[in-house]
């Protein structure tokens, strides 16, 4: 899977935006080039809400891990339900140290940063983690469009 590969899928389910930020709009430049994904019917980038997926392009500082500054290497995130996190990678989100490392090619692991917040990741999704990485992304998306329509009047 590509990273565009993935921004066609997340931005095929309806109601999804992808922010994608980069030089000269306003955001940090630690994060141009990476891309947010959000469930925003209306095609606004929401302030109030976490994203419910990411792909980032780069190391952020204190998470190197994963070796993103190797070329063409990209990291997908995905929140995930605690069901998910625990049946995917073998412990609960709570206990995240022990869950595989986000630290090779292929391989679902807990988000270096934010896995004890049920944030599963995969560096370089290929063959192995397709399926799972799309299934993942659809959950995802299912919930923040719950969670979205749950708060709407």
């Amino acid at each position: 899977m590509t990273l565009d590969d993935i921004v066609d899928l997340v931005g095929s389910f309806e109601g999804t935006v992808a922010q994608r930020p980069r030089e000269g709009d306003g955001t940090p430049e630690l994060a141009w080039g990476d891309v947010f994904f959000y469930y925003s019917p209306d095609g606004t980038i929401p302030t109030t809400v976490q994203p419910f997926a990411t792909i980032v392009t780069k190391n952020y500082p204190g998470d190197e891990l994963s070796r993103l500054e190797r070329s063409d290497a990209f990291r997908v995130n995905v929140v995930a339900s605690k069901q998910d996190f625990e049946q995917l990678l073998g412990v609960p989100a709570r206990e995240a140290a022990r869950a595989p490392r986000a630290d090779a090619d292929d391989t679902l692991a807990a988000h270096p940063q934010y896995g004890t917040a049920g944030w599963i990741c995969v560096v370089n999704p290929a063959s192995q983690t397709r399926s799972q990485v799309r299934e993942l992304l659809a959950s995802a998306y299912a919930v923040a469009k719950g969670r979205f329509e749950r708060h709407q009047p």
